[in-house]
C-alpha cells in the first residue's frame, strides 16, 4: 500500500460511529461521492463501550485520486459518509502519493458555563458521553462565561457534578480526570467579536492541523443570542470545518418576537448551523414513540378517530418555582411548557407515517399536524397559579411568597387546554393537554383513551360507568419510565365477575442500564449532525402560530388564574373542560399509582 492510501487509512481510522448499522455489516467497499469505488480496501470494524451507535470503522485505500468524503457501502444497501458521520469537514481531502492530515477534532464551547444548566445538565452530559465512548478521539471543551475563572476554577467548579453510572468497575476516577483535562476555560463578554477571537486562539492551539469542527452551546439568556452568534461566527467560526449552534429554549414569547429571534441568527447563521433544543424530544420514551407506532402492527390500524376517544398530554411538578419566580413570571407554564415542550410531543405523536426515518422527513410531518392545529382561544383554556397551603403540620408557600415574583401577579402556573387537528385522521378528537408547578405529583405522560366497545357484552359487569371498561395506552415519560395498556380480565374463579388490568413494560424491571439524560442524547446528535430531534423555522412558526392569538387575548383581558391549593391536582375548572368533551383526566385515578 502506498503512502498517500496509509494516510487515509489513518485518518478514517477516528472513532467513527456509524449510525444506524445494528446489524453485522458483511462484505464493505469506501467509495467516493462521485459513486467510483476505491480500489484495495479493507475494513475492520471494532465496537465501542456504550455508545448507541456500536461500531466504529477503519477502512484503507489504495491509489492516486481525489477523495470527496469517503463513504462506507455496505452489502445491504446502506451507505454512509465517514467524514459526516464523525463530525468531520465536507471538504475534500486530497491523496496523491504522500501524506494529508485529515483526522477531525470537535471542539465544544459551552457559552454562559458558569449557569445552573452547564453545571447541571451540559457538563454532567458531555461527560457521560465521554465515559461510555461516544465522543470523537479528539475534543475539547471549553467553557466561555463574563466570569473571571481559570483553567482549574473551570475544573474544580463542575468536577462535583460528574457521575459514572455505566460500570462502576472501570476506574470512574482516572475517568474524570482524563475527562477534566480536556475541559478549559476562558472569559470573555458575549458581544464581543474581540473575545471570542482569543478563544478562537485557544481553540487553534488544541485542534492543531486537524480539520476543526465547533460547537457553540448558547446556555444564556435569549436577549444575547444574536450577540454570541454574531461573535462566534464572525470571530470564532471553523476556517475547514463545520459550526454549529445550539440554542436553548424560550425561543421568543410570541410569534413577533420569535421571527425577530429567527431574523436575527440567520443574519450570521445557515438554518442547517442552527440547533434549537427543546431537552423533551431527547427523553427516551419520546424518542420511543415513532418506533411504538410504526414497528407495532397492533397499534398503527389503532391511531385515528375511529379507535382512540382522546389523548393526554399531562406535566406536573410537585414543587413550585422556588427562588426562580423572576425569570418564570416572565413566561409563565404555557410558554415555559406547553408551547414547546408538549406540542412538540403531540406533534411526534399526530404525525402521519414519514417517508424515512431522515430528519427532514419527519419535521415536515410535523409541521403538517401543526399546520392542522386549530388556533388556541379563551374558551378551550384554563389557567390556575398555586396558593398557600398546610398539609401535615407543614406550611407550603403560595406563589406570590415568592420574593422574586411582583406582587398581585396573575402569571398563571398552570394551564390546561383542549386542542383539535382538522384532519382526516384526528377529525373530532379532542387532545387534551394539561401542564402545572406545585401539583400532588411529579410526572409527564401521555394517555391514550379509546372508544367504548360497540355493544359490550359485559357492561353490566362495570355497573353504568362505561369509562371504568374503557382501554387506555399510558406511556409514562418521566419518572419511572413505562409503557402500560389497561385492558379488561376476568377474575380467576367460578363466578364472572372482571377486573381492569395491566399489560406493564416497567423500564426498570425490563432493561437493566439507567436511561441515558436527554441531553446526552442532543448533544450527540449536534456532534453527529443529526437534527431529527431539533426544531425547524417553520415548526417554530407554526407553534406560535397557534398560542399567540391565546396569550394577547389573556394579557389584554388580564385573565386573573383560577386559584388552587399547592399540593393538589389543580384547578378546578381544569375537570369541567374535560368535561366539556365527555372525557375524564386520567392522571386523577387511584389505578395510577399502582401501575
Amino acid at each position: 500500500m502506498d503512502q498517500g492510501a496509509m494516510s487515509l487509512a489513518q485518518a478514517v481510522s477516528s472513532s467513527i460511529c456509524v449510525r444506524g448499522l445494528d446489524a453485522h455489516l458483511g462484505s464493505t467497499q469506501v467509495a467516493s461521492q462521485t459513486g467510483l469505488a476505491l480500489p484495495a480496501v479493507s475494513v475492520a470494524m471494532r465496537r465501542t463501550s456504550q455508545c448507541r451507535n456500536p461500531f466504529a470503522v477503519r477502512a484503507t485505500v489504495t491509489g492516486n485520486m481525489p477523495i470527496e468524503s469517503a463513504q462506507v457501502l455496505t452489502n445491504n444497501g446502506l451507505s454512509k459518509t465517514a467524514a459526516s458521520t464523525n463530525g468531520a469537514s465536507p471538504k475534500s481531502a486530497h491523496v496523491n502519493s504522500g501524506s494529508v492530515d485529515t483526522e477531525t477534532t470537535v471542539s465544544i464551547t459551552v457559552v454562559g458555563a458558569s449557569g445552573d444548566l452547564a453545571k447541571k445538565k451540559i457538563f454532567p452530559a458531555l461527560f457521560a458521553l465521554y465515559y461510555e465512548g461516544c465522543l470523537p478521539k479528539h475534543f475539547t471543551i471549553f467553557g466561555f462565561a463574563r466570569s473571571k475563572m481559570t483553567d482549574e476554577s473551570l475544573r474544580e467548579m463542575i468536577s462535583g457534578t460528574l457521575t459514572c453510572r455505566i460500570d462502576q468497575s472501570e476506574n470512574c476516577g482516572e475517568k474524570q480526570e482524563e475527562f477534566l483535562k480536556r475541559c478549559f476555560y476562558h472569559a470573555g463578554q458575549y458581544s464581543s467579536e474581540e473575545s471570542f477571537g482569543q478563544l478562537s486562539d485557544k481553540l487553534r492551539k488544541q485542534e492543531g492541523s486537524r480539520v476543526a469542527n465547533r460547537l457553540f452551546y448558547l446556555s444564556i439568556p435569549p436577549n444575547i443570542f444574536v450577540d454570541v452568534a454574531r461573535s462566534s461566527s464572525l470571530a470564532a467560526s471553523s476556517a475547514n470545518g463545520w459550526t454549529r449552534v445550539i440554542v436553548e429554549k424560550p425561543f421568543g414569547r410570541d410569534s413577533e418576537s420569535s421571527a425577530e429571534l429567527t431574523r436575527g441568527l440567520k443574519t450570521y447563521l445557515k438554518e442547517d448551523q442552527i440547533y434549537r433544543i427543546d431537552h423533551y424530544l431527547g427523553k427516551e420514551l419520546v424518542e420511543n414513540l415513532s418506533v411504538l407506532r410504526f414497528s407495532n402492527l397492533v397499534f398503527e390500524p389503532l391511531w385515528s378517530r375511529q379507535y382512540i376517544r382522546n389523548v393526554q398530554l399531562i406535566f406536573s411538578e410537585d414543587f413550585g418555582t422556588e427562588g426562580r419566580g423572576g425569570y418564570f413570571d416572565n413566561y409563565g407554564i404555557i410558554r415555559d411548557i406547553m408551547q414547546n415542550h408538549l406540542l412538540q410531543i403531540l406533534a411526534l405523536f399526530a404525525m402521519e407515517p414519514p417517508v424515512s426515518l431522515d430528519a427532514e422527513d419527519i419535521r415536515n410531518e410535523k409541521v403538517k399536524v401543526l399546520r392542522s392545529m386549530r388556533v388556541l382561544d379563551v374558551d378551550n383554556v384554563v389557567v390556575g397559579q398555586y396558593k398557600g397551603h398546610t398539609r401535615g403540620g407543614v406550611k407550603y408557600p403560595a406563589y406570590l411568597d415568592d420574593k422574586t415574583v411582583p406582587k398581585n401577579s396573575i402569571t398563571p402556573t398552570f394551564a390546561a387546554a383542549a386542542v383539535f387537528i382538522d384532519n382526516a385522521r384526528w377529525d373530532g378528537v379532542p387532545f387534551l393537554m394539561k401542564a402545572g408547578k406545585a401539583l400532588h405529583k411529579k410526572r409527564a405522560e401521555i394517555r391514550v383513551q379509546f372508544r367504548h366497545v360497540p355493544g359490550n357484552l359485559y357492561k353490566r359487569s362495570f355497573g353504568t360507568d362505561l369509562d371504568l371498561a374503557t382501554n387506555e395506552l399510558v406511556i409514562r415519560v418521566q419518572p419511572d419510565e413505562a409503557i402500560y395498556l389497561k385492558i379488561n380480565n376476568k377474575v380467576p374463579g367460578l363466578g364472572m365477575r372482571l377486573d381492569r388490568s395491566n399489560l406493564n413494560l416497567h423500564y426498570a424491571d425490563r432493561y437493566d442500564r439507567e436511561i441515558p439524560d436527554a441531553y446526552e442524547r442532543l448533544l450527540l446528535d449536534a456532534i453527529e449532525g443529526e437534527r431529527r430531534l431539533f426544531i425547524r423555522s417553520d415548526e417554530l412558526d407554526a407553534a406560535w402560530a397557534l398560542f399567540t392569538p391565546l396569550l394577547n387575548e389573556l394579557e389584554k383581558r388580564k385573565i386573573s388564574p383560577e386559584l388552587y391549593p399547592y399540593g393538589s391536582r389543580g384547578p378546578v375548572g381544569a375537570h369541567y373542560l374535560a368535561a366539556k368533551y365527555n372525557v375524564r383526566w386520567g392522571d386523577n385515578s387511584s389505578e395510577l399509582d399502582s401501575a
